[in-house]
């Protein structure tokens, strides 16, 4: 039961975020019409916010696994 109502959920965010891919891909598509070279600049955001995240993550991560290791090394 508590597995159908987490894939209710995941869905239900699908569903939200592919109605912002079609807002972006409406713009782009607008831009190429005019002549602008807009998508290269949405594209480059897009892997800008992505890496953000992922770069603190690996952060943390080195300086989680730095510690735990000091302190095993101590104690022994």
């Amino acid at each position: 039961m508590k597995k159908l109502g987490i894939i209710i959920i995941l869905i239900a965010f699908a569903i939200d975020a592919s109605a912002q891919c079609s807002m972006c891909s409406a713009v782009v598509e607008s831009s190429q019409q005019t002549g602008d070279d807009l998508a290269k600049g949405l594209n480059a955001g897009i892997l800008y916010l992505m890496a953000i995240p992922y770069a603190l993550l690996i952060g943390m991560g080195i300086l989680l696994f730095r510690k735990l290791n000091q302190n095993k090394a101590e104690g022994e």
